[in-house]
């Protein structure tokens, strides 16, 4: 019976699209991350608008802060284009309501006017709950080794 308990578990997990090591949150908030991921690549303005918070606070690891309105118009503008991102690792943390921390490890390629980069980021991001949707609120990153 605990077998078949079991079974019904992990088939209704993946029929709702959550990985088995997964809570309904970790899931809501890592498929947040990827469409802002792709509207970042498609520099998709709407998308952009509606994943990010008014209240972003995007720290490059250049060192460079944008606010939602100046990455947005970066993104948008062509100034600067992502052209791959690979998460190396990707871990979720809630350390309260309506708050999720996520940090780890990305691999990604960048094209600006100072040409194309390739970078491993290590990097904090902070989401937010707000009026039931997953809003990106905070990014902090820095170079490591390859």
């Amino acid at each position: 019976m605990k077998i078949l308990f079991a079974a019904v578990l992990f088939s209704l997990a993946s029929l709702c699209g959550l990985r088995a090591d997964e809570t309904i949150e970790q899931s809501a908030v890592r498929a947040a991350d990827e469409a802002r991921i792709a509207a970042m690549r498609d520099g998709n303005r709407d998308a952009l608008e509606e994943i990010f918070s008014e209240d972003l606070r995007y720290a490059h690891s250049s060192g460079a802060i944008d606010t939602k309105a100046s990455f947005v118009e970066v993104l948008t503008s062509g100034k600067t284009k992502y052209l791959g991102y690979e998460h190396v690792e990707r871990n979720f943390t809630f350390p309260a309501p309506g708050i999720s921390l996520m940090s780890g490890k990305a691999k990604v390629k960048v094209a600006s006017d100072k040409g194309e980069m390739d970078l491993v980021l290590g990097y904090l991001a902070v989401w937010r709950e707000e009026k039931g949707k997953w809003r990106f609120l905070a990014w902090q990153s820095c170079r490591l080794p390859e």
